[in-house]
């Protein structure tokens, strides 16, 4: 990657929503119903990585739109629990929105999401968010899909100090971004993460290596790609890795439920380079903390340093 100070800031644009999640046996057929466990809500989306990075020693601070409602004060005190500074005033033109998330037996997850004040820029928007030059900024695809939003936020990334470091998931919907609003955002990103079907999808292969050679190439040649694969570990592709890549192994453990993994990934993952590891040494530490994370039910469930040095070390 270009040379950059270590973040000392992770600044997350990427949607908080309430997660409302239930266990589910199987997912119904179309047209049918399925009896389910008892619902829990917590707040989830940008939430997982915030939580990740501020547990691993990394400041954070919440740059999104939150509402007034049940679902938007569940958001702000989930905030607080975990030390995340909301920078902008609760919107008064509505709630959060949440998203149904259905946990199969093998961890599984499908969602729904119905969105909420989140969606739109607000009347202050992004302009009252002055990026430091150390921040490590993150964008999330689900973002960059709503038409307000996305467009917005793409703008706004351009206004970016040339040291902050931007940290793009394009998640599931990453098919979906407006390749106006994708272009634009790919162009200045520096680290982009995404798993393994997301890259399949973004890349049109279902060849790993293919896929992340294709991506890479739409990136600035100093921007590092990581591609998630699960119990396998992650590849890293560009930046200063060998040019095939580099495999970094996950520890193997007994996935429980895969919510959230990603952001724990991810989360760990930027708090690691901010403690100065490299990325090899970064990536090794994230791949353990989003498998321990698939070891516990729920969405925010990365661990802290203390019990991840702990997990490493056993």
């Amino acid at each position: 990657m270009r040379h950059r100070p270590n973040p000392t800031r992770l600044l997350s644009v990427g949607s908080i929503i309430a997660d409302i999640r239930i266990d589910v046996p199987a997912l119904p057929p179309r047209g049918g119903d399925v009896l389910g466990s008892p619902a829990t809500v917590s707040a989830g989306g940008g939430f997982n990585i915030l939580a990740a990075a501020a547990r691993n020693g990394l400041k954070a601070a919440f740059g999104g739109q939150h509402g007034t409602g049940p679902h938007g004060e569940r958001i702000r005190a989930d905030l607080v629990a975990e030390g995340i500074a909301a920078l902008m005033p609760p919107s008064r033109e509505g709630d959060s929105g949440f998203c149904v998330v259905l946990v199969e037996p093998d961890g599984e997850r499908t969602f729904i999401t119905s969105p909420g004040v989140e969606a739109r820029p607000g009347a202050a928007g992004l302009r009252s968010l002055p990026p430091g030059p150390a921040d490590a900024v993150f964008v999330s695809g689900y973002d960059l899909c709503y038409p307000e939003l996305g467009p917005a936020i793409a703008a706004w990334i351009a206004t970016l100090p040339a040291t902050a470091t931007l940290v793009l998931d394009p998640g599931p919907l990453v098919a979906d971004i407006p390749p106006s609003v994708s272009d634009a955002v790919l162009a200045r990103v520096d680290v982009l993460t995404l798993n393994r079907r997301e890259a399949g999808l973004l890349a049109g292969s279902d060849d790993l290596r293919e896929a992340a050679g294709r991506i890479a190439r739409r990136l600035p040649a100093a921007a590092l790609l990581i591609v998630r694969d699960g119990a396998a570990g992650c590849l890293l592709v560009g930046g200063d890795m060998p040019p095939a890549g580099l495999s970094v192994p996950a520890p193997a453990v007994r996935m429980v439920d895969s919510t959230g993994a990603g952001d724990a990934h991810t989360g760990v993952f930027v708090a690691s380079l901010a403690a100065g590891l490299d990325p090899p040494q970064a990536a090794r530490r994230a791949n353990a903390a989003a498998a321990l994370a698939v070891t516990r039910r729920g969405p925010a469930t990365a661990p802290g340093t203390a019990e991840l040095e702990a997990f490493i070390a056993a």
